[in-house]
């Protein structure tokens, strides 16, 4: 048996690695299909039909009926099935309903106390979501969510979040059982970051570093196109480790003299309010900076620096193609940009900046939202995924 150039095993492949396929654009037809994979053409009609009476395809004259592709193309139908996204922050959560293509059906967000727990934030984001969900909407398959700090994602739960007292160890799946019968997938929110990339910058950059600079500091790790998130899920973890310039600073984990406290949003905020000014959460610092006010885009350019001389290593360490800045001080990109490219470049090597590329968030304020669906989709439409799905009907 021979590997196929996408992935799927030649003279092997069954319908799920054919949906792959067509769901990345490398076919489009049956013929395709039998090029890339090596079956007969009995068995790819076999596969395509059972993919089409699954309702994950439209195909030939039913295109062609549309004045779409011509009567021999195949088409993953993105409407066959939807999943939910929760991107649970420390005071604001977001919500939404994307297609299989990962399209944003209906969305909102949810402002709630600054470390609320799951009891009190879960049940609104459940009946956000069951507004959102539309009477005859197409069927729920899997519900993505991010979480700050560290989680397992076996077992859907916060394993070390301590901006966010009472999450740890905390089952979520049950607060959303009553909304959708579909698998919860859990993610923490710099990797649901990097995961928005895969339809943003990644599609054409293979190595990536995704920083997520809000209130927190967390990094995305994407290498060869795929998330790494080491061996406890605490790869990243760049807000946490200790610098010089914060020595003695108590942090908001519980140690002291992390990066988090010069250069996270939390910090800056509590530096403006120590002057008297009236700034009570990142959004607020980044509205003035917007809006012209020198201290604060100071002070988030030199959250950059602080910020890239750290990155800097990580750099060199694993010489990525690009860095993709997001999260809340990334959306005032020129300043926030400068200050990290200050400090990447004096830091770092040569041959590791010769050809990086700094780059803005694909989705912006939505990408936390975009990964937490893109995580769903890549589980519920995997090929083993799919394969047992045909089993069942």
């Amino acid at each position: 048996m021979t590997e196929g150039r996408h992935g799927a095993a030649r003279d092997s492949a069954t319908a799920g690695d054919l949906l792959r396929l067509l769901r990345s654009g490398h076919a489009a037809t049956r013929s395709d299909l039998r090029r890339l994979t090596g079956l007969s053409r009995t068995a790819v009609v076999s596969r395509v039909n059972a993919l089409a009476e699954a309702g994950l395809l439209r195909v030939g004259s039913e295109l062609a009926s549309t004045g779409g592709r011509p009567p021999g193309s195949l088409e993953f139908d993105t409407a066959a099935g939807s999943v939910l996204a929760v991107a649970i922050g420390r005071s604001r959560s977001q919500v939404a309903v994307c297609d299989l293509g990962g399209t944003e059906l209906a969305a909102s967000a949810v402002d709630h106390e600054i470390g609320a727990g799951p009891d009190l934030v879960m049940p609104v984001v459940a009946d956000q979501l069951a507004r959102l969900l539309a009477a005859g909407a197409p069927p729920v398959l899997g519900i993505g969510m991010s979480l700050p700090g560290v989680v397992d994602s076996e077992r859907g739960v916060s394993v070390d979040t301590p901006v966010m007292a009472g999450w740890d160890g905390v089952p979520l799946a049950p607060y959303l059982v009553e909304v959708a019968d579909a698998p919860l997938f859990l993610a923490n929110d710099a990797d649901a970051l990097a995961r928005s990339e895969f339809l943003g910058h990644a599609r054409e950059i293979r190595d990536l570093l995704v920083l997520k600079a809000s209130t927190g500091l967390g990094l995305g790790v994407l290498a060869d196109g795929r998330i790494v998130s080491g061996a406890l899920g605490g790869a990243g973890d760049l807000g946490h480790t200790k610098v010089p310039e914060a020595a003695g600073r108590p942090c908001r984990c519980g140690d002291v003299g992390c990066l988090e406290t010069v250069a996270a949003g939390w910090a800056l905020v509590a530096r403006l309010r120590d002057e008297g000014r009236d700034v009570d959460h990142v959004r607020a610092l980044v509205a003035h900076a917007l809006a012209g006010d020198a201290e604060a885009k100071q002070l988030l350019r030199e959250s950059g620096r602080q910020v890239g001389e750290l990155l800097a290593v990580a750099i060199n360490l694993l010489n990525p193609q690009a860095v993709v800045l997001g999260g809340d001080m990334a959306a005032v990109y020129d300043v926030y940009a400068a200050g990290v490219r200050e400090a990447v470049y004096a830091r770092s090597s040569a041959l590791a900046t010769r050809e990086l590329q700094f780059l803005p968030s694909t989705f912006g304020d939505r990408a936390g939202l975009v990964g937490c669906a893109t995580l769903a989709l890549d589980h519920v439409l995997s090929p083993s995924a799919i394969d047992a799905r045909l089993t069942q009907t």
